[in-house]
């Protein structure tokens, strides 16, 4: 019943609030599920495939099968699955497959923005809202009569959405900044190990002894 009071004291704003927080508490609970798999598992599983590149493609391949939902295993197949590269066509091949998975990782990204950039907009419009309401009740001819009720029922307004719309903004944002340095961490680290993928790639083309791999 106290959400209830105060979403009713906050007047018209606190609904697209609500709906801002409820989003943004969904998709952030589905980035920290994303993250905490990614942070986890991607530098562990993409040593141990350049590992096993050096001694036995084929493994490395199947080490990157069993771990598809890697950015970074994804990228990696992408390139080796196409036939008769050039050391300069695999990288380009690398590239590309990491500018496909770079809106993945950037996800949901561009929501968090609107939410941490609308919600004080939205609080400021509710303190207009409620001001208005208030001086909307004074009765200038006769002030011992005016309706004190709606006064402070108007400035609860004012005071309640402000209030939502800074808590919805300053949540929002702090997670948004989060997700935004796992973002480039993991993108600095998948171009590191790409270029190390590249450089063994490289060493085989040269000696002769790289043997691409087919996609079934």
């Amino acid at each position: 019943m106290r959400i209830l009071e105060t979403l009713a004291a906050g007047g018209i704003v606190m609904v697209p609030l609500l709906g801002f927080s409820i989003g943004a508490i969904g998709l952030i609970a589905e980035r920290l599920v994303f993250w905490s798999r990614i942070n986890r598992r991607q530098r562990q599983v993409a040593i141990e495939v350049l590992r096993l590149y050096q001694q036995d493609p084929d493994a490395a391949v199947a080490k990157i099968k069993q771990n598809l939902d890697l950015p970074i295993t994804r990228i990696f197949l992408e390139a080796l699955a196409i036939d008769q590269l050039s050391p300069t066509g695999f990288q380009l091949a690398l590239e590309a497959a990491t500018q496909t998975e770079i809106p993945l990782l950037k996800r949901f990204n561009t929501f968090f923005e609107i939410v941490v950039t609308a919600s004080p907009l939205l609080g400021l419009l509710g303190t207009v809202l409620g001001l208005i309401r208030s001086f909307a009740s004074v009765n200038l001819g006769n002030i011992a009569a005016q309706n004190a009720g709606d006064v402070t029922s108007g400035i609860s307004e004012a005071l309640v959405s402000t209030a939502a719309g800074i808590i919805v903004a300053v949540f929002t944002l702090v997670f948004a900044r989060t997700f935004r340095g796992f973002y480039q961490r993991q993108l600095t680290l998948i171009r590191e190990f790409g270029s190390q993928l590249e450089l063994l790639y490289l060493h085989r083309y040269e000696n002769g002894v790289e043997k691409p791999y087919a996609r079934p």
